[in-house]
């Protein structure tokens, strides 16, 4: 490339990265414990366990189980319903004010074979939620995450522009050399361009696939609109269905697993919630193989009738979205992938400070190179031979 090539190239990635930098540095630092979110909070003793029972122990209704968590918070309605991936002895029911989104909600721990409560967890405070929160929107709601995609849209612009910059700037050097000899600056910049290039497929990743998780809210918003519009034709006009009309859950559960064999419940949206419709209990079903495990398969059931209405393929654009979440924090390997992520994110923190360290200092180079040329004209009228810059397209 030529010099303006060259100028103009260094001038998109100095602007993207500086102004992305804090908050891409923010998202490192709170996503680390997150990638351990499961391990954290065994060790913190807030993650619910089911206690010990022989696995082919009976499971109460699920009718059961949600009666016995309506007792607890009777002036609200259940949104959703889970179990954990590695254990179907529990059930996770969350209750809010209304059907519509919100963060005002409560969580109850039901045992499956028993029906008794084993927790009332609180998902809304402590280290992990603080962390999750600032990862996610920064407390800002929707427009924090979409703030949030901005940069990761930066970052990845900062991400190609270095690459483009690496080969010009680092041509008369080896491979991963560090000319720790050198001013600090020069050491520092030689180890910012060796760790952004060595992370970089990793980094760029995380980035889009963290974009994309950013666009979560619009994406499903745009999934009712476009599919489940057609679908729900033949109830349009219809109020949400009450919960003393509704029919057997346990039934609704059971039909759609039937309509769905070889799979496994992932949560269930009760009507009127933004999963679902105002007419249909919607199970959402996963595979059991580590790739189709992270994919869902909704499987929409009438609330009154307990029959099921229709199960439609999720889009491309609901498939990579629900593909790129686990990708994003490592989930798929288990232990081995998420310390080989968190290795990962360390050294992309020292990528994004050490790029912040050489733009704070950046004043020293211009003084530094005029005491330098200062020094090397006496040299010259004297007939001696300045001395070569070890690395003179590194200082732009």
């Amino acid at each position: 490339m030529n010099s303006r090539k060259i100028k103009t190239w260094a001038w998109v990635h100095k602007w993207s990265s500086l102004v992305c930098t804090v908050f891409m540095l923010l998202l490192c630092l709170t996503g680390l414990p997150l990638i351990f979110h499961h391990e954290i909070g065994h060790l913190l003793g807030t993650e619910v366990e089911a206690p010990k029972m022989p696995a082919d122990t009976p499971r109460v209704s699920l009718d059961r189980v949600l009666e016995v968590a309506r007792a607890q918070h009777p002036d609200r309605v259940v949104q959703f319903a889970s179990q954990p991936e590695d254990d179907d002895g529990l059930w996770f029911v969350t209750l809010t004010p209304t059907p519509a989104p919100t963060d005002d909600f409560k969580s109850v721990a039901v045992d499956a074979r028993t029906g008794v409560i084993l927790a009332q967890p609180k998902f809304d405070e402590g280290f992990m939620y603080v962390m999750f929160k600032l990862h996610v929107d920064l407390f800002a709601g929707l427009p924090g995450k979409l703030f949030l995609g901005f940069m990761g849209f930066l970052l990845l612009v900062a991400i190609v522009s270095g690459v483009v910059l690496y080969s010009p700037f680092m041509r008369k050097l080896d491979f991963g050399t560090v000319r720790r000899e050198k001013r600090p600056r020069l050491k520092w910049l030689d180890l910012h361009n060796l760790l952004g290039i060595v992370t970089l497929v990793w980094l760029f990743v995380v980035g889009a696939t963290g974009m994309i998780n950013t666009w979560a809210d619009l994406v499903i918003k745009y999934w009712q609109y476009d599919q489940l519009t057609t679908l729900l034709a033949p109830y349009k006009n219809e109020p949400v269905v009450a919960v003393s009309e509704r029919g057997s859950v346990q039934r609704s559960y059971e039909a759609a697993m039937q309509h769905a064999p070889g799979n496994r419940l992932s949560f269930i949206a009760f009507p009127g919630t933004s999963f679902s419709s105002p007419h249909h209990t919607t199970f959402f079903l996963q595979g059991k193989e580590p790739f189709t495990s992270k994919l869902l398969q909704p499987v929409l059931v009438d609330a009154k009738t307990a029959q099921v209405t229709a199960a439609p393929k999720l889009p491309w654009y609901l498939t990579a979205l629900l593909v790129s979440q686990p990708l994003h924090f490592g989930d798929y390997g288990g232990m081995p992938m998420q310390i080989l992520w968190a290795l990962l994110d360390i050294a992309t923190i020292i990528v994004l400070g050490s790029g912040l360290y050489l733009w704070l200092k950046r004043g020293n180079t211009v003084p530094a190179a005029a005491s330098r040329a200062a020094a090397e004209r006496p040299r010259r009228e004297e007939g001696g031979a300045p001395q070569a810059d070890p690395a003179p397209a590194l200082k732009a």
